[in-house]
């Protein structure tokens, strides 16, 4: 009892309470996601062959035989099979990463609902700097009054949650290969077919 009137009498426990819980629910999610993904082999051979195929073809976009027409034609020919098939690896990652995305995203909406309710209408932060448009309509979301530099638990948890998440993933090595990036459920579209 007297620990949490200490923390509520705390000037920055609120920004702090929804912090540690998107950190919390960072871990939370990760964890789901490894048990349903990163621990599977078949994500670990997908992800083997889009490394292989990565630097395959980074290998061959730098080795360069100015001389011969037809050599170059194999060669383009070359490249785009390990492309396309490099395309089609992350692909099948990021559909096999659609299951976990669902259980995830499940979590999620329940701990924003949860927060929702504990912060309705409390200003958690202070912006240090008056934004504009659109953001301020995140930032001020749910709060009465005109301070535009007044935060509301939604933007400061979203901040929180794309930040803390990402680095999470890099710090825990579930980052996406690299030669999977930019690729997805909806890739940019190849300037070769048009």
């Amino acid at each position: 009892m007297a620990t949490t009137q200490l923390l509520s009498s705390f000037k920055y426990s609120d920004s702090l309470a929804v912090v540690a819980i998107s950190f919390c629910t960072a871990i939370v999610c990760e964890a789901i996601s490894w048990l349903l993904i990163y621990r599977t082999n078949s994500y670990k051979s997908l992800k083997s062959s889009i490394d292989k195929a990565a630097k395959k073809l980074e290998t061959m976009k730098t080795e360069q035989n100015p001389n011969k027409l037809s050599t170059k034609k194999s060669k383009t020919k070359k490249i785009d099979r390990v492309e396309s098939s490099l395309k089609e690896s992350s692909r099948d990652l990021s559909l096999f990463k659609f299951k976990s995305g669902a259980v995830v995203a499940l979590v999620l909406i329940v701990v924003f609902g949860f927060l929702n309710s504990l912060f309705e209408g409390k200003v958690v932060a202070k912006l240090p700097f008056k934004p504009i448009g659109i953001v301020m309509k995140m930032s001020h979301r749910g709060l009465k009054g005109e301070d535009s530099t007044d935060c509301s638990m939604v933007f400061l948890y979203f901040l929180c949650s794309i930040s803390i998440r990402t680095n999470l993933q890099k710090f825990l090595g579930f980052s996406p290969p690299r030669g999977a990036a930019g690729a997805g459920l909806f890739p940019m579209p190849d300037p070769k077919t048009s």
